[in-house]
């Protein structure tokens, strides 16, 4: 008896012992928490407008939707509402599947039965009595699809998202979500089962859908603090279609801000961005090398809208979320080894390789032609591949390497060049929205001039009216020239125009035509940074991160006779850009 009650106390304190170790050890069984950002023009998070139905329009006496060969519509198309209060539904059994009469002899007895005037009995009177389930419905059960019933306030119905062909914004009702909250809800709903995967916060950091009226701070479903304010089209949100707006260079370095300080916070496992599918691209990649983070960036976009047949929107968040819950992207102490990546159609993208090809299943292409493609959700998440590239908390042009200033171009009063130290972080240690470099593309192309051989930049009127709107409004600027793929070869007067600007101290980059399969060589003896195999789309992104990082070169006092020192003080600026863009 002695024994066997000293051995009951070395249990329990094993067990106690066990139980510290995981509370020191910060063991929880806890959910992981997950940052759902909204990005711009998101189809993602877009909706099929809402129609009145005719159910409705039978009500109203409106004229009802037909097909295409003027006939009833069969059926109203649902969308998802809430009820305002409980009702009681009777279900007929055996309906929900062609099958499930086949073998009614495996259920149990119903609830009741429904006589042919509609009444409900628990007993059956007749033959034709309908078995049916009794269903009590209420609020608190969430979302349920039902007819769209609304009219608009002149007793019209809504045939679309505006009152009327032509209307302007104020006459005319939004499809995007304002953030991410609800298309959770309505995923759960379906049968995503990812609440009990993790908990999520929404952020809005530059969202496709806006609240114009303001919001009450009770009635937020993000995550924020007081009453919203009106929101402006174009300045707080950005749509594509009929009321497009598309964002800017400022509202990327708010958005990068934001994104910063979430996942610096130390609160998330994770986090998924939302966007558009043409953008998003980029979007992935400038995060990817922007954000000091340890945990997992993942960002999802859709080709099809929310609300039409095979949407797959919803799919690739789900794909999204059991990413990051896998834990494969984490190295052996927890931290994330591959940075941004974008998950699309069950393949996991690097952020640096991805790029869309066309909208449609399967639309998105990998470029640089050396992989891109680093693992599969087909059959549950899967890597093949590490990507080798600086990221995220590797990145040596992420937000907390970024300084305060950087060199930037001015001119004097006398037209002579320098550089002057120009603020890229405010007092908080945010990046200044005003201060986001200018960078702008060229492509080259053959038979462009009259004379190719000629090396007189005289005619790239563009890129020098470019040289000289940067000298006036951008004192952080660069460019980026599109040659012939893989060398980045450009014609004479273009290659004269951007050594040009890079004498003007603009950093110039190379990159190749399209998603060109070669390495460009590095020419230590010119004015430009090679960009390696990357894409000019994607070259221009890291180009703005590494000017937000560096700066720009110091300027020649007359750029049509640079110095030798000037030259190579030029050249020696330039090996901190191309060690970057042979790194990330």
């Amino acid at each position: 008896m002695q024994t066997t009650n000293r051995f009951s106390i070395c249990n329990k304190f094993i067990l106690f012992l066990l139980l510290f170790i995981c509370y020191k050890e910060g063991y929880s069984q806890e959910k992981p928490r997950l940052a759902i950002f909204s990005g711009p023009t998101a189809t993602i998070q877009n909706s099929y407008p809402l129609i009145t139905s005719n159910k409705a329009r039978e009500n109203n006496e409106l004229p009802l939707l037909t097909t295409d060969e003027g006939e009833k519509m069969p059926f109203d198309r649902l969308y998802y509402q809430r009820i305002a209060a409980p009702v009681t539904v009777y279900v007929e059994m055996f309906t929900a599947h062609p099958l499930e009469n086949d073998v009614k002899e495996l259920y149990g007895a119903p609830d009741g039965y429904i006589d042919a005037d509609g009444k409900f009995r628990k007993t059956r009177r007749d033959p034709s009595d309908k078995p049916v389930l009794k269903v009590e419905l209420k609020p608190e059960d969430g979302l349920y699809p039902m007819p769209y019933m609304a009219v608009q306030a002149n007793g019209k119905p809504w045939d679309a998202t505006s009152a009327y062909p032509g209307s302007p914004f104020s006459e005319s009702r939004q499809t995007f979500y304002p953030n991410a909250s609800r298309i959770f809800e309505e995923i759960e709903r379906d049968g995503g089962n990812i609440y009990g995967m993790a908990d999520y916060d929404f952020y809005r950091p530059a969202p496709a859908g806006g609240y114009t009226k303001g919001l009450a701070a009770e009635a937020r479903t993000d995550n924020g603090e007081g009453d919203i304010p009106p929101e402006t089209l174009g300045k707080d949100f950005f749509t594509y279609g009929p009321y497009g707006a598309s964002q800017n260079r400022m509202q990327l370095a708010k958005a990068t801000n934001i994104v910063q300080r979430v996942m610096e916070s130390g609160d998330y496992d994770g986090s998924i961005w939302l966007e558009g599918s043409p953008s998003i691209e980029n979007t992935s990649y400038w995060m990817g090398l922007l954000i000091d983070s340890e945990a997992p960036l993942v960002f999802n976009a859709a080709q099809r809208m929310r609300g039409l047949v095979s949407a797959d929107g919803d799919q690739n968040i789900i794909d999204g979320i059991h990413f990051i819950t896998s834990g494969i992207w984490a190295d052996e102490k927890g931290v994330s080894r591959i940075g941004s990546v974008m998950i699309q159609d069950q393949i996991i993208f690097s952020s640096r390789e991805v790029q869309k090809g066309d909208a449609r299943p399967g639309g998105y292409v990998i470029t640089g032609g050396y992989g891109g493609i680093i693992g599969s959700m087909g059959y549950g998440p899967k890597l093949t591949f590490l990507p080798l590239r600086k990221h995220t908390h590797l990145s040596e042009v992420n937000f907390n390497r970024i300084p305060e200033s950087v060199p930037g171009i001015t001119v004097s009063n006398e037209g002579s060049l320098s550089n002057v130290e120009v603020a890229v972080k405010d007092e908080n240690g945010d990046l200044i929205p005003e201060s986001m470099p200018m960078v702008t593309i060229y492509k080259s192309a053959r038979w462009k001039t009259e004379d190719d051989g000629s090396d007189d930049p005289a005619s790239e009127v563009d890129i020098l009216a470019r040289i000289q709107d940067n000298l006036s409004q951008y004192p952080l600027a660069g460019f980026v020239g599109e040659g012939m793929a893989p060398y980045g070869s450009m014609i004479s007067p273009m290659d004269a125009a951007l050594e040009l600007a890079a004498l003007h101290g603009y950093p110039v980059l190379k990159a190749a035509r399209g998603n060109a399969d070669g390495f460009m060589d590095t020419n230590p003896d010119n004015l430009f940074i090679e960009g390696h195999n990357t894409t000019s789309t994607k070259g221009r992104v890291l180009l703005m991160a590494c000017i937000l990082r560096y700066g720009t070169y110091p300027p020649a006092k007359d750029p049509s006779n640079p110095t030798p020192e000037e030259l190579d003080a030029i050249k020696e600026k330039i090996k901190l850009y191309q060690e970057v863009f042979h790194t990330h």
